[in-house]
C-alpha cells in the first residue's frame, strides 16, 4: 500500500489543489492531505475552518484524509509512518524551492521520498495568495475555486475590512 502526505496552507483551497488531490488519488492508495499550522504565515481561515472546506471538496474520493499538524513535516510522517510527500510543480520557481525542501527532507529523515506532479495547465499559474490579492482588490476570482470558498472568501475579507 502506498500512502502520502500532500502538505500544504490551502488558505484559501484552489482548483488547482483539488486538481492535483484528484490526479494524486490515482497514483496512491491513500494520501492524508495535511494542513500545516505555519507560524511565519497569517492566514486568513482558521485550521478547522480549512480542514472542514478540503473534507467538503474530497469527500467523494474515498482514499483521501484530511488532517493537521504543526511543527515539521518530516516529524509528522515519522508519526504516521509514511515516508512519501505529494507536491505540485506550476513553474520553474516552484520546482527550484520544492527541490530545495525535498533535499532538506530527505537530510533530516533519509528515508522521506518526494514526488512531483506537474499541474494542470489551466492551473499552472494559480495560487492562494495571487487569489486572496485579487479578491481583496475586487477582482473577479470564480474561475480559480469553488464557488462555496468564493463566497467564504469575500464573507472573510468583509468581515476584516478588506
Amino acid at each position: 500500500m502506498t500512502r502520502a502526505v500532500y502538505p500544504g496552507t490551502f488558505d484559501p483551497l484552489t482548483f488547482g489543489h483539488l486538481d492535483l488531490i484528484e490526479r494524486g488519488s490515482k497514483v496512491f492508495d491513500d494520501i492524508i492531505v495535511a494542513i500545516g499550522v505555519n507560524p511565519l504565515k497569517k492566514p486568513l481561515f482558521s485550521v478547522e475552518e480549512r480542514e472542514r472546506m478540503m473534507s467538503d471538496h474530497t469527500k467523494h474520493l474515498k482514499n483521501i484524509t484530511v488532517d493537521s499538524f504543526k511543527g515539521m513535516l518530516v516529524d509528522y510522517l515519522h508519526g504516521k509512518n509514511i515516508n512519501i510527500i505529494l507536491r505540485g510543480i506550476r513553474t520553474v520557481s516552484d520546482f527550484e524551492y520544492e527541490f530545495q525542501m525535498a533535499l532538506t527532507n530527505r537530510t533530516v529523515r533519509k528515508e522521506i521520498e518526494t514526488v512531483f506532479i506537474m499541474a494542470s495547465e489551466q492551473y499552472s499559474f494559480l495560487n492562494s495568495s495571487l487569489i486572496k490579492e485579487a479578491a481583496c482588490l475586487g477582482g473577479d476570482v470564480g474561475a480559480f475555486i469553488p464557488p462555496d470558498i468564493e463566497k467564504l472568501l469575500k464573507d472573510r475579507l468583509q468581515q476584516k475590512g478588506i
